[in-house]
């Protein structure tokens, strides 16, 4: 056999090898989803998180078909959820529903996890924004403006409890930086949710938190709480009497926590594709809209390189507020 034929037929078993390689991953795409996929939730059932997550899960089942089922993963600030989905197979059937936490801030918070979301993750998809909310419980705090609870705050000997739900989390970052900022003695108190942060509030045990607005929004409404500002750019459309805290003379104060879909790194791009373009689908839906912003949320979708520019542009400042609040995770 002539050098050239070894040559010409080495590449044609190259190329169809190429082939047998290419189709699964084509027909994967092609009938995807052709069994259940499940949707790592990183956290407790309940929570924004997870109801969220809820909502966008029914109406993938209507868009794309197939089963589509949500497993909550609590544990380590959503670091064990998130790692089984960077350790999954890469074939479109684990997805996760990821958070500002495992983008831009856990990297700086925890001295070691077992992901790297650059390396290990591909994202999908936005999913929601939640604003937080600067609140005081009505019953033991006088303050109705951001200005007069700073001042309020600073001339109690002994400072204020800010609460949380854990240690690193939007509402601890977002409550440490606002006490550093403006000289108040805070005292972080994390709580498992804020189902438990509420009643220590109600009690007057803690005076402050900056929080999910999603939470807080009943109790808000029903009186017991005050909110003083939201964390957002602009005020919120079910809250219109809430100040921003730019407009209530916080300037530098745009602390939005959000949340993206994401699958293993290697996942097939035209399942990644066929999955985003359902995502920002099912985002514009108006039904969808709605019942996102009844929960205190809005909901997103954009292409995955959208979310990569996102991540990028907000780390510098989370690991600001992680340095300030001197929050350091094993």
């Amino acid at each position: 056999m002539t050098h050239h034929h070894r040559i010409t037929r080495r590449a044609w078993l190259g190329a169809a090898g190429a082939a047998a390689l290419a189709r699964p991953a084509l027909a994967q795409g092609g009938t995807w989803p052709s069994r259940a996929v499940k949707i790592i939730v990183p956290y407790p059932a309940g929570g924004s998180t997870d109801v969220l997550t809820r909502i966008i899960g029914e109406r993938l089942k209507d868009r794309l078909g197939g089963t589509w089922v949500i497993e909550n993963r609590p544990g380590a600030g959503g670091n064990v959820g998130i790692d089984a989905v960077a350790k999954s197979d890469p074939d479109g059937y684990t997805i996760g529903s990821a958070t500002v936490g495992h983008f831009s801030i856990n990297q700086y918070l925890y001295s070691r996890i077992a992901y790297d979301p650059d390396r290990d993750l591909a994202p999908v998809s936005m999913s929601w924004e939640l604003p937080n909310v600067a609140v005081v419980p009505s019953e033991h705090v006088p303050s109705k403006t951001i200005a007069e609870f700073v001042a309020w705050a600073k001339a109690r000997p002994d400072g204020i409890f800010y609460g949380s739900p854990g240690v690193g989390t939007t509402p601890h970052l977002s409550g440490a930086l606002f006490c550093v900022r403006n000289g108040i003695r805070g005292t972080h108190v994390p709580f498992r949710g804020a189902a438990a942060t509420i009643p220590a509030m109600l009690k007057g045990d803690v005076q402050f938190a900056i929080d999910n607005l999603a939470s807080y929004t009943s109790i808000i409404e029903g009186g017991q709480m005050r909110a003083l500002a939201v964390t957002s750019p602009a005020r919120w459309p079910t809250m219109q009497a809430v100040p921003t805290m730019a407009e209530a003379g916080m300037n530098d104060f745009v602390v939005n926590s959000w949340a993206a879909f994401v699958v293993p790194k290697a996942t097939p791009r035209e399942i990644v594709d066929r999955l985003s373009a359902a995502l920002r689908d099912i985002s514009a839906e108006a039904s969808v809209q709605n019942r996102f912003q009844i929960a205190g949320a809005r909901s997103l979708g954009s292409t995955p390189e959208d979310v990569t520019v996102l991540a990028l542009k907000e780390r510098p400042m989370w690991q600001e507020m992680v340095r300030v609040s001197g929050a350091k995770l094993e």
